[in-house]
């Protein structure tokens, strides 16, 4: 059987003037039985309509911040390092996916991105906006647990674990702080903290906060997040 295509956003290095790659993210994907492919970066929506008629899903991966441009905010002085062109890809490319309803899986800053996108809101810096005891920025190794999420029972991450607590790890310093509209929530953290959502009027449109492409070697969850990422193309 054909594996079904997955485009991977590029991560980026401007002092290096690169892109790069995470290997769990191709990894991850290719155990699950899809191809991935990293794309490179553009801004040009001729390019990007073609790389969306390419490919059968799409992953967004971690990586800058998150505009505050995009969800109508003022820059903090707490905001990392942001790169407007691949705001502006992930922009057009997530339009033509959805046009098409291709796959989508958001990862870190994929969710963040997903519900600027759809008109919500972010803490721009967590640890500076919203107090918590809960460890969101963890040190290494990183395919460990650092807190628990919430799943919410009758939803797909739910109908697809089977379980109401789950253990995570956790690396990031921005997060939802007003959900899309148009999104649903699918896991909470202890401390509040959406962690997962969904678009329920697609087949797969889904996006994590924790990060399956370091715990998936030895996580059945995010295997099975993988899996059902690539499972729903066929």
């Amino acid at each position: 059987m054909k594996r079904p295509v997955i485009g991977v956003v590029p991560l980026v290095d401007e002092e290096r003037e690169s892109y790069w790659m995470l290997p769990g993210y191709m990894k991850g994907i290719e155990e699950a039985g899809g191809l991935p492919v990293m794309l490179h970066l553009t801004a040009d929506e001729k390019m990007i309509k073609e790389i969306a008629n390419m490919a059968d899903g799409f992953l967004f991966t971690g990586g800058h911040d998150v505009s505050p441009a995009l969800y109508g905010a003022e820059r903090s002085e707490r905001c990392g390092a942001v790169c407007p062109e691949r705001d502006a890809m992930e922009g057009l490319l997530l339009k033509y996916a959805l046009q098409k309803d291709a796959s989508v899986l958001g990862i870190c800053r994929g969710i963040q991105f997903l519900n600027a996108y759809f008109g919500g809101t972010l803490y721009q810096d967590l640890p500076t906006e919203y107090a918590s005891k809960i460890e969101h920025h963890m040190t290494p190794p990183y395919d460990r647990r650092a807190h628990y999420v919430d799943v919410v029972p009758g939803t797909p991450l739910f109908e697809l674990l089977r379980e109401r607590s789950l253990g995570v790890n956790s690396y990031h310093h921005q997060a939802v702080k007003t959900l899309a509209p148009q999104l649903e929530a699918m896991a909470y953290s202890e401390d509040g903290l959406v962690e997962a959502v969904y678009l329920p009027e697609k087949r797969f449109v889904w996006a994590v906060q924790w990060h399956p492409e370091f715990s998936y070697r030895n996580d059945e969850a995010s295997r099975k997040i993988f899996a059902a990422f690539v499972a729903s193309i066929r």
